[in-house]
C-alpha cells in the first residue's frame, strides 16, 4: 500500500491529523467544519494521480483546492476524514503559443498573474473576475464570469483543453486546439463548472486574443439603483459594446472608500455605473463613448469619461467593495442572475425584502450580464435575529429569481451554501440526469460529494 509520506515526502507539502494549519478549518459560510484526515499540497500531474490512488486505497474521500477563494463552499470538507488535494503550488506559466493563440499552465497559476503575463506579451485573456487571486483552476471549477462578461462572455469560452485525474486514478485529455469541433460529446464543457466534483484538472490550455489598443473608463451616478439599471439597458441597446457595466449602490461603496481610503470621482446620487469600452480604432471607440452619454443623459446626475490615473483608482475601489465590507462587518454574498431585462425588477424586489425582514440588503454586481451580487447585512443584529431573518429572506430571494426566469448562482458556484436552492429551482428530471452524470465518473462518490445537488 502506497504511504503519503512516499507521495509528498518534504514536510511542508503534507500536513496530518493535528499538524493539519489552521486555515483549512475556517470559511465564511461553512461552520463547525471536521477534522480531516490530510492536506498534501502536490507539485506535479503525477503526483495528483498518486494521491488519487492513495484515497482510493485507504477508503477516503478527497477534494480539490485552490487558493481558497470560493464563497459556496464548494472546496470546504464537510464530512470529516478527507483528504485535501491543495493545488495552488501547481502554479507554472508553462508554454505561450503564439501559433495557435495559447497560453498553457497549472492550475494554481492566479488569474491576476495570467492577465499580467499576457498583456506584456501583447495578448489579452478576457475573464476578469475581482478577484485576482483565485486560481484558474478555481475560475474553471466555477466558470467564473467577472467584470468583462458581457462583451467576452465567461470562462468556458476560453479553455481549449484541459487535462483532469478522475475519481479512479485515470487521466483524461478533454477538448483539444482545434477551433471547432462536432466529434462526439463535449465533456470539457461538462467539466467546466463542475466544482470539482467529477475530476481534479493538472492543466489547461487557454484561448487568448489580441490585446485591444485602446480602452477607456466612464462613470455615471443616479438617484436611485433603479435609474441605474434603467440606463444599463439603453446602454445595451444603442450598440456602444461595453466590454463591463459593473452598479453599485452608494452604501456599498462606503465600505470600499474606508478600506482604501479615497473617495470615488463622483459623490451624488445612490448608486453608480462603472462601465469600460475597448477597441481598436480610437475614433471609433470615441463615438461609442459619444452614444453611451447621450442614451444616458436624461438618466444620469453626472457622467466622467476617467483618465488613466482616475480609472485605476475608482476599478480598484469596486474591487474592494467586498474587502472593505469584511473589515466592518459580516454579511452574506450571493450571485444570483436573471435575464438582462430582469434585472431592474430584481432589485426593486430585494429593496421590498428589505423593508419585510428587517435586513439591510446591498446590491452591486455586473448589471450588463444580469447578474446581481446581493448582500445581507448582519449590522447589529443578534445572532438569532440574523439567522431567522437572513433564512426568511433568502427564500424569498430565490423564488423571486426563480420566477423571474433566473438561477442561483451566475460565477460562484452551489458548493453546498446554495445546494437547497439549486435543488428547489431545478426540474426534478435535470437533477436525475446530473446525478447519473456523477455517477458515471465517480460511481463511489469520492471526490467532492455532498456538493452541488
Amino acid at each position: 500500500m502506497l504511504h503519503l509520506e512516499e507521495i509528498i515526502s518534504n514536510s511542508e507539502r503534507l500536513f496530518v491529523g493535528r499538524d493539519i494549519p489552521e486555515y483549512y478549518y475556517r470559511d465564511t459560510y461553512v461552520k463547525n467544519i471536521k477534522p480531516v484526515y490530510a492536506v498534501a499540497l502536490p507539485k506535479t500531474h503525477e503526483e495528483v494521480k498518486a494521491l488519487v490512488q492513495f484515497a482510493i486505497e485507504k477508503d477516503l474521500v478527497m477534494l480539490a483546492r485552490g487558493a481558497g477563494t470560493g464563497v459556496a463552499g464548494a472546496q470546504v470538507p464537510i464530512q470529516g476524514n478527507e483528504l485535501i488535494i491543495d493545488v495552488h503550488l501547481m502554479d507554472t506559466i508553462i508554454e505561450l503559443d503564439e501559433e495557435t493563440l495559447t497560453l498553457t499552465v497549472e492550475p494554481g497559476v492566479l488569474v491576476g498573474a495570467i492577465h499580467d503575463y499576457v498583456e506584456q506579451k501583447g495578448y489579452f485573456y478576457p475573464p476578469d473576475p475581482a478577484s485576482k487571486h483565485s486560481t484558474i483552476g478555481g475560475n474553471v471549477a466555477t466558470n467564473a464570469g467577472g467584470l468583462r462578461a458581457v462583451k467576452y462572455g465567461t470562462t468556458r469560452d476560453y479553455v481549449r483543453e484541459m487535462t483532469v485525474v478522475l475519481p479512479d486514478a485515470e487521466e483524461m485529455t478533454l477538448g483539444s486546439l482545434n477551433i471547432k469541433s462536432s466529434s462526439g460529446y463535449d465533456l470539457k464543457d461538462l467539466f467546466i463548472g463542475s466544482e470539482g466534483t467529477l475530476g481534479i484538472t493538472t492543466k489547461i490550455r487557454l484561448k487568448l486574443v489580441p490585446l485591444p489598443k485602446a480602452n477607456v473608463t466612464i462613470l455615471q451616478a443616479f438617484e436611485t439603483v433603479l435609474g441605474a439599471t434603467q440606463a444599463t439597458l439603453e446602454i445595451l441597446k444603442s450598440g456602444a459594446d461595453p466590454s463591463g457595466i459593473e452598479l453599485f449602490e452608494r452604501q456599498a461603496l462606503y465600505y470600499a472608500e474606508q478600506n482604501l481610503g479615497y473617495p470615488l470621482k463622483s459623490q451624488v446620487g445612490e448608486a453608480y455605473l462603472l462601465m469600460s469600452l475597448d477597441g481598436n480604432d480610437l475614433n471609433e471607440l470615441t463615438n461609442r463613448i459619444d452614444l453611451v452619454q447621450s442614451v444616458t443623459s436624461k438618466l444620469a446626475l453626472e457622467s466622467h469619461v476617467l483618465t488613466v490615473e482616475e480609472a485605476k483608482r475608482n476599478w480598484a475601489l469596486r474591487d474592494n467593495i467586498l474587502l472593505g465590507l469584511t473589515a466592518f462587518t459580516e454579511f452574506e454574498l450571493l450571485d444570483e442572475v436573471v435575464p438582462i431585462n430582469k434585472f431592474a425588477e430584481l432589485i426593486e424586489a430585494t429593496k421590498e425584502m428589505q423593508e419585510k425582514h428587517g435586513l439591510n440588503v446591498l446590491n452591486f454586481g455586473h448589471a450588463g450580464d444580469g447578474n446581481v451580487h446581493t448582500l445581507l447585512m448582519k449590522d447589529d443584529l443578534t445572532e438569532d435575529q440574523w439567522t431567522k431573518r437572513r433564512a426568511s429572506l433568502l427564500r424569498d430571494l430565490y423564488q423571486k429569481v426563480d420566477e423571474l426566469g433566473g438561477l442561483p448562482s451566475a460565477e460562484h458556484g452551489i458548493g453546498i451554501v446554495k445546494k437547497e436552492y439549486m435543488t428547489s429551482m431545478t426540474e426534478d428530471v435535470n437533477l436525475d440526469f446530473m446525478r447519473q452524470i456523477k455517477r458515471v465518473f465517480d460511481p463511489d462518490d469520492r471526490l467532492n460529494p455532498g456538493k452541488v445537488f
